[in-house]
């Protein structure tokens, strides 16, 4: 397992810390690293720290209650993106909308149990590759 000090962490409140570590670990590969009942749980995926914090939190005392979540979302990379949007439709998960595709690479949006964003990326193949 990395070391605390090599992790990037992001914070994303929810409302079920629980249902957000199941699903975080279920369907998108993570490893549950810490478990606080429901207040607060992190999970692990590669060099990225989500820490889950519920309304009982000091993560989340300490911040406004929003109207709804922000635009801010996490970023995972998959190697085939069709496959991985497929999987997760058969396990009964649903996108924001369609896939987007740019010059970068093709990109759709989930969201987890509590709205927050979750952006898979199929980075583009570059030419001659």
């Amino acid at each position: 397992m990395t070391a605390p000090d090599e992790l990037a962490s992001v914070r994303y409140l929810v409302d079920d810390v629980q249902a957000a570590a199941d699903f975080y670990t279920a369907h998108l590969g993570f490893t549950l690293r810490t478990s606080a009942g429901s207040a607060f749980a992190d999970v692990v995926r590669g060099p990225l720290r989500l820490l889950l914090s519920g309304p009982a939190s000091s993560g989340a005392r300490a911040t406004p209650d929003p109207a709804v979540p922000g635009r801010n979302r996490i970023h995972l990379m998959v190697d085939d993106l069709d496959a991985e949007i497929a999987r997760l439709r058969a396990a009964g998960l649903t996108f924001t909308g369609d896939v987007v595709t740019g010059p970068g690479g093709s990109q759709i949006l989930l969201t987890d149990p509590a709205g927050n964003l979750i952006e898979l990326f199929q980075p583009a193949t570059a030419p001659g590759r």
